[in-house]
């Protein structure tokens, strides 16, 4: 049976993406077959789809993918048909330790994704989906939601009481805003946008900054803290705030370096960064472990994602011009 997939030609660009058609197939043993509903735009998908992260050959975009499952193997114990589900970002990291480095086994990146309306995989590709949520909602968490769990709760240990500073009011910033404040932390944001800021008080910021009129604002988060600084700061910009949320960091404090929005070559202050003994925790998303410790917290809480707005699958293209002006607030998905 054809299917409808949306490829991206080697060397990506926006004027590369077509929507054709690929073979759907039965699972084998330990596979599931899983009808896709939602995918969610990451700035890794946008720098595949865009040509900025060029594929290495024709490729099916998008690492997120929810849906329900239609079909399992033998063997499979874990997924019955009509579970929902959402994939994992490193299909083959399941627990412990990172082994491999890069995204040669990533969705939409080293093998194909998740821009179609079915695919067949291992059931490890996949843990269930939160109760009660849609698709969409789903979708959000495998790249976005994850990345804020880990930087917070895995790698940070964030207590109730602690301060997180977080930037931007992309995905993981959102994120990363409510498990924080469902923690009983402060929360620092900043944006360039006072609308946006407004809405970062709404859902609960303690104190906004406003970076492009504070360009100081490391200084600002340490003043607003007593001099001491934050906890954690929650780092997507790279080069242009990396100097700055050091500054905003307390002695001992704990720095997820997760994005690369202004570049990817930083020059560090270290002779800052030694004097107030930062902790700088670079990585990317986390396990599939991490992510089922992930949903059960949200299945607790009754945390529900932010999305900002829906794109058909045949309009990806529109989807990520939408995300690179930079105007949205949370996350953005693909209907499918």
């Amino acid at each position: 049976m054809s299917i409808n997939t949306v490829y991206v030609r080697a060397g990506g660009g926006f004027d590369q993406v077509f929507i054709g058609a690929s073979e759907a197939r039965p699972p084998q043993a330990g596979e599931i077959t899983v009808r896709l509903r939602a995918s969610s735009l990451n700035y890794h998908d946008l720098g595949v789809v865009s040509g900025a992260m060029p594929p290495r050959e024709q490729r099916i975009p998008m690492s997120d993918g929810a849906g329900e499952v239609i079909a399992v193997g033998e063997g499979v114990e874990e997924f019955a048909v009509g579970d929902a589900v959402v994939s994992t970002f490193f299909p083959d990291w399941l627990d412990g330790e990172p082994q491999q480095a890069g995204f040669r086994r990533v969705p939409g990146d080293g093998i194909d994704g998740y821009a179609r309306e079915q695919v067949t995989a291992p059931a490890t590709a996949f843990t269930l989906a939160p109760k009660g949520y849609s698709h969409a909602e789903a979708a959000t968490l495998t790249t976005a939601g994850l990345t804020a769990w880990r930087a917070l709760f895995v790698n940070g240990g964030l207590k109730a009481g602690e301060t997180v500073l977080v930037q931007g009011t992309g995905g993981v910033s959102i994120f990363a805003l409510q498990l924080a404040k469902l923690a009983g932390a402060q929360v620092i944001a900043t944006s360039s946008s006072a609308e946006k800021l407004a809405r970062l008080q709404a859902l609960g910021a303690d104190a906004v900054i406003n970076y492009r009129e504070d360009p100081d604002w490391g200084n600002t988060v340490r003043k607003l803290t007593g001099e001491r600084g934050v906890d954690h700061v929650i780092e997507v910009g790279g080069p242009a705030t990396l100097a700055q949320s050091i500054t905003a960091s307390r002695v001992g404090g704990h720095l997820s370096v997760i994005g690369v929005l202004s570049g990817i070559n930083a020059e560090l202050p270290l002779a800052q960064a030694l004097s107030r003994h930062v902790r700088l925790h670079a990585f990317v998303v986390g396990s599939r472990r991490q992510q089922q410790d992930f949903v059960r917290a949200i299945n607790a809480t009754g945390l529900r994602p932010i999305i900002d707005r829906h794109f058909p699958l045949d309009q990806i293209v529109a989807a990520f011009q939408y995300q690179a002006s930079g105007r949205h607030f949370g996350k953005i998905v693909l209907d499918i």
